[in-house]
Formats: structure tokens, sequence, C-alpha cells
């Protein structure tokens, strides 16, 4: 677990795919819950979108996790190398890859252009990852997460 964590004593997680305008904003909304400030929470894209996945913020709106100030942007090689732990989603090939970087590839389907009815279901699954991942940094969720 040392390998996970920064010399803050928080780790830093990035989350990674192709528009960061979904998946990855959905992810990083679900650490930050769960997680609080007991965890560091970027994302990234490999061609960010121009906004967020309006059905997305919707999502997670829905259930108390407010995206909407998050703003699709482009991962840089810095980001990457700070990063304790990268979990890409969908962006295959062109996710960067770092020697002694962590890294999981979560296969969700992607919520673009998809009704509100998929994309909680996204959501969800999400979630449920996201609780994988804390406890394997060796986190409690936090207890008033939605």
């Amino acid at each position: 677990m040392s390998s996970d964590i920064d010399d803050s004593g928080r780790p830093t997680v990035l989350f990674l795919c192709v528009h960061n305008a979904g998946r990855s904003q959905m992810a990083a909304g679900w650490l930050r819950s769960i997680g609080g400030d007991r965890v560091d929470v970027y994302s990234a894209g490999s061609a960010p979108g121009s906004a967020l996945n309006p059905m997305a913020v919707e999502a997670m709106a829905e259930i108390g996790i407010d995206i909407t100030g998050n703003e699709p942007m482009r991962w840089t090689d810095d980001m990457v190398r700070a990063a304790d732990v990268i979990v890409s989603m969908g962006c295959g090939d062109t996710c960067p890859v770092y020697p002694g970087t962590r890294r999981e590839d979560w296969e969700l389907t992607d919520p673009a252009g998809q009704p509100i009815e998929v994309v909680r279901t996204v959501r969800d699954e999400i979630r449920a990852r996201i609780e994988q991942l804390v406890a394997s940094l060796g986190l409690d969720p936090l207890p008033d997460t939605p």
C-alpha cells in the first residue's frame, strides 16, 4: 500500500478517459465523496470535450454529488507522473503507462449520447468500483456518503 501514497500521506488517483466528460468525471465525483480529503483526486482526457455530459451531471446530482463546476481537461505528463494510481476508462492505447505506477483499466459503457437510465447504471457501477479502490487504499468510506 505504501507505493500508493505520496509524500503528503494521501494517495493521488488520476482517472483518465478520452473526453473527460462522463465516466472519469463521475468517478472523480464519487471518490471525492467517498474518500474526502484523505485522497487527492484528478481526472483528465486525451481529447477533452468542450463540456461535461449533461446526463452524467444529472445522474450524479440525483444522488447528491455536484460535478457541475468541473471542466474537461487534457492530461499532462506531470499529472500522470504525480499519480499513485491511474484508472483508465476506454482510452485504450492513448492512456499513458509509467513503470512503477499502479494502473487499473475499468471497462465501462460510455455514457455519451445515452439515456439517463443507462447513465445511472454506469454511475452505480462506478460507485462499486470506487468502493473497491478505496478499500484497496486502506481507507474506510466516509460515514455520510450518498
